[in-house]
């Protein structure tokens, strides 16, 4: 019974930071996209420091796959976009003038 009270506290007190994280200023779409960006290129570099690691012996292979798949993801996620804004662009481009 412990265990479900700590959980729904935790549960809240995340949904609360959330909430008030929402009522910031505005963020411009370029804040935006350089924090993304920033943040895939962390998950490569993660990613590539945990294979480093798991190369030489100093990392388990759960790290390394977690890893892999974390990088996997990234990547996945920017063809997605990469593929929604061209897209984007193809569409403006056939709009009459």
């Amino acid at each position: 019974m412990e265990i479900r009270s700590n959980l729904a506290s935790q549960g809240y007190a995340q949904a609360r930071t959330v909430a008030q994280a929402g009522n910031g200023p505005a963020r411009g779409a370029g804040e935006t996209f350089a924090s993304v960006a920033g943040d895939f290129f962390e998950t490569m570099r993660a990613g590539e420091a945990q294979v480093t690691a798991g190369l030489a012996g100093r990392a388990d292979a759960q790290a390394v796959v977690h890893a892999l798949a974390q990088t996997e993801l990234a990547v996945q996620t920017a063809v997605a976009v990469r593929d929604k804004v061209v897209e984007a662009y193809n569409e403006i481009l056939r709009m009459p003038v």
